[in-house]
């Protein structure tokens, strides 16, 4: 009787699934231009101008009609800048609403912004300060010589009646708006462009801020400069500029008021 041996299993090679490649990652988007390079120099080249030649004229202004001029030309020359930022942008296809961050969705969406530029004017006011002692344009051992020093630099621009107050006021919250459109949304975004780096184009900004106010004399500009860096860094991190807009407004029309009162105490 043949005996049959049952045969040996074959070894099958265990069936090996191939990894999937490795998905590139895209390398992260560079921040382009919003504008082309020659508007941004003729904007800044605007500012420039009319902050010095025009600080030249503050120390002429006397009477109640040269004061109101003086705001009414303060409100064209803004505008006549938020009108060239507009067309600017326009060439690349950049909306006003996205240099301002959108719109408010919800009713927790603005008050969110109201406690985000009251929280920041507060901490921002105390920087400042600090920042002026620092520079000496408030001395601490003498505040009423600060002040005094402040109501002769300012008072001939200051509002001296109600009328004037009330028309100050109406111009601080349209440089509230204008002026954080011009610098924190359209310059810084641009510099940041430029120099492929945020932190570049909110201290560019905050220097040409800062600049745009030579009616305030040098050690001014410096601290206001530093009071745009501040701002810079809010409209950074919240991605919109509306909180700043709040504050900006907020801290003009307050500085004005003060000043209102002290020339009239004067």
């Amino acid at each position: 009787m043949s005996q049959f041996n049952d045969p040996q299993p074959t070894s099958v090679a265990p069936l090996t699934v191939p990894e999937p490649a490795a998905a590139a990652v895209p390398a992260p988007e560079k921040p382009a231009l919003i504008a082309p390079l020659w508007h941004t120099l003729l904007i800044v080249a605007l500012i420039l101008a009319n902050s010095f030649l025009g600080s030249s004229k503050v120390g002429a202004v006397h009477g109640s009609v040269s004061r109101i001029a003086l705001y009414g030309g303060t409100f064209v020359t803004q505008l006549v800048l938020i009108l060239l930022v507009w067309f600017g942008i326009r060439l690349r296809g950049v909306r006003m609403r996205d240099l301002i961050g959108g719109r408010w969705k919800t009713v927790e969406s603005f008050l969110l912004d109201v406690v985000l530029a009251f929280g920041f004017w507060i901490v921002a006011l105390f920087l400042l300060f600090g920042i002026r002692v620092a520079l000496g344009t408030i001395d601490l051992h003498n505040l009423q010589k600060s002040t005094d020093d402040a109501v002769r630099l300012l008072g001939p621009i200051a509002p001296h009646t109600y009328l004037e107050a009330a028309l100050f006021v109406l111009l601080s919250i349209c440089a509230g708006l204008f002026e954080e459109i011009i610098f924190r949304g359209y310059l810084q975004r641009q510099f940041g462009a430029l120099g492929q780096n945020a932190i570049i184009g909110i201290v560019a900004s905050g220097v040409i801020f800062g600049l745009a106010h030579a009616y305030q004399g040098g050690r001014m500009m410096v601290a206001i400069g530093f009071f745009g860096v501040f701002f810079g860094i809010l409209a950074h991190l919240r991605k919109s500029l509306r909180p700043g807009m709040m504050a900006h407004a907020f801290q003009d029309s307050i500085a004005g008021i003060a000043l209102f009162k002290l020339v009239v105490r004067h």
